[in-house]
């Protein structure tokens, strides 16, 4: 099976996640999405608890179908998260699939600094997608500009997110320690 392992820190998921999950699977570029909290950010990006994401992502998930899972393998591994351990990880677990990479157009500015990018590229054959405001990939529809980072400012600035994020994943950032998220 052809699974796209979707990373990121999903602090927190929002309807471009979504969106860009269903994509994979509307066009048949994989079988299965896997999305994958990172356990540890790279870049040492502040994140809200590992628990919590996973949790935000399988709400998310949940909305989407079957076909998209949660992968929290990351949580095992020893940070920081590298993609290329991760995907190693996975491939070395589960040799009866074929993993590729979902990468948004806002990674490429970056990718120099990945650890072993050209292993990763080579091996794990990398799906683009576009996000507005970044330069356009052929072959890939351009999402909506949203971040988790907008999302995390309106929180705080007590605004609306109801627009930004699926109801199901308000609903468990909201859980037993949350508070009104739109």
């Amino acid at each position: 099976m052809k699974i796209g392992v979707y990373g990121g820190s999903f602090n927190p998921p929002h309807v471009g996640h979504g969106m860009v999950a269903a994509w994979l699977l509307w066009t048949e570029r994989v079988e299965e999405v896997w999305l994958l909290p990172a356990f540890a950010h790279a870049f040492d990006k502040e994140l809200a608890p590992f628990d919590e994401r996973v949790a935000w992502c399988e709400a998310l998930a949940g909305e989407l179908g079957p076909r998209v899972k949660v992968c929290a393998v990351e949580a095992e591994l020893p940070p920081p998260s590298y993609t290329v351990n991760t995907l190693t990880t996975l491939a070395a677990r589960h040799p009866e699939h074929e993993f590729r990479l979902v990468l948004g157009a806002d990674n490429l500015s970056t990718l120099h600094l990945w650890r072993r990018w050209d292993e990763l590229a080579a091996r794990f054959s990398p799906i683009f997608v576009g996000r507005v405001g970044y330069p356009e990939i052929e072959g890939a529809v351009s999402f909506p500009a949203v971040s988790s980072t907008e999302i995390r400012a309106r929180l705080a600035a007590g605004e609306p997110i109801d627009h930004l994020v699926p109801a199901a994943v308000r609903r468990a950032m909201a859980g037993p320690r949350g508070g009104e998220t739109s």
